[in-house]
């Protein structure tokens, strides 16, 4: 090891440093304080200076009060020239309208009798407050205020107007800065005398502790030999005698931890479960290779790393939780830190590109007396045992919860009927056909279950033929305007319209006919479903480089965007009530993503709150040539 310093480093120079420090940091506090005061003072001083005097608001309100505006006019005019403030370099005069009756700008004077732009003056002239502001430009500083004019002649002292004023405040911030730099000036002197002082103090201090460092570079490369010189019988050499005492005891603890450390890490090396242990501030001390694997890192990177960053859990848990109560938890290392804690880096796992879900046990390393010495962390791959747990969960909990509503309702209705509701020629056959319609929607519920199960199990068959996307389309859209043409006219069916932007050029792609129907279908249906009466539905279809894109668009109540990302999941409906009152599933979405997916397409949905939504399908797609598809 280099015992070399460099100056900057040095504690000599660390010393003088703190002294300045605490000279300067002084200094700039009492400067600070006096400046804030002197800069307050000036302030209150100027407002002053430059506040218009009583008599002529008054007598501005007097000539805002009189109808007639042109003499009214010709007073302002005078009365604002009779301003007599050099700081003051423009004043202005709006009745309570918002028209300008008067300004001190020579070169403004077009604007009496216009409207003013100025939303500041129209605030104050609306909520009677006098506003004052001070504003940094290109041009300097300037002081602002803007106070109502009210027409004391009345009782309830309406405001008739508003007079704003300008005025340049370089002068007071000129006077402030000048004083500003005196303190800067001083505080340097300061410093530089402080600096000389603290040096010489610091040389004293330092040649004792210069010996005890050399001797402390010996211990660290094996050398134990030495000895350092004791001065006095100070502090320092207590500390010497110390250091003495120390390389002693170092060279026999040292014998005994390599031999220790020899046998673990042959333990550790043959073990198929992560091990990671750690000191008593929970720093990663030995990692072993099942670990990095788990969590896509290496020694380098992770000895001396806290261990919640090295689990990514630093944002749930703190070393205090593990310590007390944690003894086993479940992680997903998705991600890992790399570089210094302050400044890390994020990148993806990249093992065999599966999501590892690892089971992590905790155990403490305690000396007799009960000292918390350090952390061992146990990581076991449970990866496809808490996949298959969390599916089998998720999905008993949403079919469980969908089928219980429609077969409460079900049930509810057959009582009623049991009780005797039978006999009522009115009420019965009510009761029949919403005990129909619910046994219908858990009869497509399982249906569309059945057709995701078979999708995930990739035993759905896809019928694939070469189809015109165009006339496709189109031939959809058709059947929705016949099923508005034909509806009943004393009926509830919903009134609407679809737009149509559809390309005329021939677009062949190779599809499963039904199955897109069905996706379209759905995507059709919820966009009349949740249209306002009367509303328009735009469907789209263009070519877009390798892909055709099919779009639908209504004019609906849109999508939150927190619920956006959330909409192709299944049993996820944005608005429950609504959704399940209309029978809806919630597994429609579901399968259209799985059923565009399956023909390496993408679909997703843009949309905000108020404005409806567009939902977007990508089929791949590859222009032929004409005669080119029936070359052989």
């Amino acid at each position: 090891m280099n015992g070399k310093i460099k100056p900057f480093q040095s504690i000599h120079f660390k010393i003088a440093i703190v002294f300045v420090l605490l000279l300067l940091v002084t200094i700039e506090i009492i400067g600070a304080y006096f400046v804030k005061q002197l800069e307050q003072q000036n302030i209150t001083n100027f407002e002053n200076l430059v506040t218009i005097q009583p008599y002529i608001t008054t007598q501005l309100s007097t000539e805002l009060a009189d109808e007639d505006t042109e003499t009214a006019n010709r007073n302002i005019k005078n009365i604002v020239a009779d301003v007599d403030n050099s700081s003051i370099s423009e004043v202005l005069v709006v009745d309570n309208k918002g028209i300008v009756r008067g300004t001190s700008n020579a070169n403004d004077q077009a604007s009496i009798g216009l409207r003013t732009p100025r939303s500041d003056i129209k605030s104050v002239i609306y909520s009677n407050h006098k506003k004052t502001e001070i504003t940094s430009t290109s041009d300097g500083s300037f002081y602002t205020s803007i106070a109502p004019l009210t027409n004391q002649s009345t009782d309830a002292n309406q405001v008739v107007g508003a007079i704003y004023v300008r005025a340049s405040m370089d002068t007071v911030y000129r006077n402030i800065n000048q004083v500003t730099v005196i303190f800067l000036t001083a505080s340097l002197v300061a410093g530089l005398l402080g600096m000389v002082i603290a040096i010489f103090i610091a040389r004293a201090i330092t040649q004792p502790i210069d010996e005890m460092k050399k001797q402390a570079i010996r211990i660290a490369d094996g050398d134990y030999s030495g000895q350092v010189r004791v001065y006095g019988h100070d502090e320092l050499g207590q500390l010497a005698l110390a250091v003495n005492n120390l390389s002693i005891r170092v060279e026999e603890a040292q014998e005994v931890s390599d031999a220790e450390r020899r046998r673990l890490d042959s333990v550790l090396s043959h073990m198929t479960d992560g091990v990671i242990a750690t000191d008593r501030r929970g720093n990663v001390t030995i990692i072993n290779e099942a670990a990095q694997t788990f969590l896509s890192t290496n020694v380098d990177e992770t000895i001396g790393e806290s261990i919640l960053n090295v689990l990514g859990i630093e944002n749930e848990y703190s070393l205090r939780d593990l310590l007390e109560n944690k003894r086993d938890m479940v992680i997903e290392p998705s991600k890992k830190a790399t570089g210094d804690a302050a400044n890390k880096t994020i990148q993806p796992l990249p093992l065999n590109e599966r999501k590892l879900i690892l089971k992590v046990d905790f155990s403490l390393i305690q000396r007799e007396t009960g000292f918390i010495s350090g952390i061992v962390c146990v990581l076991h791959d449970v990866t496809e045992q808490e996949k298959n747990e969390r599916e089998r969960r998720e999905f008993v909990s949403n079919v469980s919860h969908e089928l219980r509503t429609p077969l409460t309702s079900v049930r509810s209705y057959i009582e009623a009927l049991t009780d005797g509701a039978w006999k009522d020629e009115k009420l019965a056959p009510q009761f029949l056909t919403v005990t129909q319609e619910e046994t219908d929607r858990m009869i497509r519920m399982i249906n569309e279950l059945l057709a995701l199960s078979r999708m995930d199990q990739g035993t759905a068959k896809m019928d694939l033929e070469y189809v015109n996307l165009n006339e496709f389309f189109g031939y959809i859209l058709d059947r929705f305007d016949m099923m508005l043409k034909t509806g009943k006219p004393d009926s509830k069916q919903k009134h609407y319209s679809i737009k149509r932007e559809l390309t005329q050029k021939d677009l062949w792609v190779e599809i499963d006919t039904d199955k897109m129907m069905q996706v379209i279908d759905n995507i059709m249906n919820n966009a009349i479903k949740y249209s306002p009466d009367g509303g328009v539905i735009t469907a789209r279809l263009i070519e877009a480089h390798d892909n055709v894109v099919v779009s639908i668009s209504d004019q609906g109540l849109g999508i939150p965007r927190k619920d956006i990302s959330k909409v192709f999941d299944r049993f996820y409906r944005v608005d429950k009530a609504r959704s399940r009152k209309q029978g809806g599933t919630g597994l429609g979405l579901a399968i259209s993503k799985e059923v565009v997916e399956a023909h390496h397409g993408r679909i997703w949905v843009d949309s905000a709150e108020g404005r409806g939504s567009t939902f977007y399908i990508s089929l791949p797609y590859q222009p032929y040539e004409d005669g080119d598809e029936w070359d052989a």
